[in-house]
């Protein structure tokens, strides 16, 4: 016996949930699935355990995509405003922590139990420990769509694909929808980790193992992308944000350059500070702008260790200077999908309507969130995608 439901939508994430809610919202005979044995996994986790559910400067320029106009119509059709109108309607508590990123007060869980509870106030079913095998096109009027879950049959006159990327695997997190794209013959962009700290392994591996744990706000370049933000030194490498959102544009044999003094001229300080004391040595000077740990461990192996302000020259204060503005750092990889907040790449968005996330060749198959080739900047903004393009698809599935 075919079970019959008007949608089904796999995947109980944040994007799946969403668009669960919304087109149930709407009248429509509901079904979530997912192999995981709890909701939403990643929105529990994100922001610290507090969930950056999105951003007050939501823009498409904050999205990463072979298309980079495809975001626009999900993204102007629900807001991050709309969003926040929910998040208040359900008494949720949230607070700005920086550059625009909303947190909740309390914890991530808040939202997942919205989204949860948005699903049964409209009647919309989740099924969890309920992997989903074979999936095909049915002939059957009214039945677009079939598939194997749990032991049985379900038939569906829309399919909503919401399993996310491969980043986090630890969390049940798979490639799923890729390959039902592929099986679909929908073009597929190879896909990488993204959001994701850097490993370091040559001469520059001793100097993180030693400042690991310690933070900087520096300004970091690849190529013509740049990012201001904090960046972490830990024993694999380079962390942070400013790490975090570089690796996205980031590609394997690719150096960094890092500005570890961005608002200082350190060239023009040095010479105003070896007029006004020159007894001060070198180290202490750079450790009361940065930290005594970075100070000692940068200087420790170099002709500069011991030196007062003194007996530097003008050459001298010029290298120190080039060498804090452009530290070169070609990372050997990235920690990959273990950490990766995202996974870039995905179902080409020329193979979905942008106005629907219905794909051209098969009506009635939808792909949204992190699943498709949009891929957000740090800080809400692939929050905001899922909740977006959710919508879109809710409001013709």
């Amino acid at each position: 016996m075919l079970q019959k439901f008007e949608v089904i939508v796999i995947g109980a994430g944040a994007a799946g949930l969403m668009c669960a809610a919304q087109a149930a919202a709407r009248g429509r005979q509901v079904l979530v699935l997912d192999h995981a044995n709890k909701a939403g996994k990643k929105i529990l986790m994100s922001g610290g355990g507090r969930c950056n559910f999105t951003n007050y400067f939501v823009a498409p320029d904050k999205y990463l995509s072979h298309n980079p106009h495809f975001c626009k119509s999900a993204l102007k059709r629900y807001t991050q405003w709309d969003f926040i109108a929910l998040v208040e309607a359900h008494g949720i508590a949230y607070h700005e922590k920086k550059d625009g990123q909303l947190f909740c007060d309390n914890k991530a869980s808040d939202i997942l139990t919205m989204l949860l509870d948005e699903c049964a106030t409209y009647g919309a079913q989740v099924r969890l420990n309920t992997p989903v095998g074979q999936v095909e096109k049915n002939i059957e009027a009214g039945c677009r769509y079939r598939l194997q879950a749990g032991g049985q049959w379900l038939g569906c006159e829309s399919l909503v694909v919401a399993t996310g990327g491969p980043s986090i695997p630890t969390l049940g997190a798979t490639g799923f929808g890729y390959e039902l794209a592929s099986q679909f013959g929908l073009r597929v962009y190879p896909q990488r980790a993204g959001l994701v700290p850097f490993t370091i392994t040559d001469q520059h591996k001793a100097l993180c193992t030693a400042l690991s744990g310690t933070a900087l706000p520096v300004d970091v370049q690849c190529g013509a992308q740049s990012f201001r933000d904090d960046m972490l030194f830990t024993h694999r490498g380079l962390s942070g944000p400013a790490m975090l959102q570089i690796s996205s544009y980031w590609q394997p044999g690719d150096s960094l350059t890092i500005n570890l003094l961005p608002d200082l001229d350190v060239a023009a300080a040095l010479r105003q500070a070896q007029h006004q004391r020159p007894k001060v040595l070198l180290r202490n000077w750079l450790a009361e702008l940065t930290t005594a740990k970075f100070a000692e461990h940068w200087l420790a192996d170099g002709r500069f260790a011991q030196a007062t302000l003194a007996q530097l020259s003008g050459a001298d204060m010029d290298e120190l200077a080039a060498g804090l503005h452009a530290w070169q750092v070609k990372p050997a990889g990235t920690e990959g999908y273990r950490t990766a907040e995202v996974a870039l790449g995905g179902v080409d968005t020329d193979e979905l309507s942008s106005k629907t996330l219905e794909a051209k060749q098969h009506p009635g198959l939808f792909f949204i969130g992190e699943v498709v080739d949009v891929t957000g900047h740090l800080g809400g903004f692939n929050f905001q995608w899922a909740w977006s393009s959710a919508v879109a698809a809710a409001e013709f599935a």
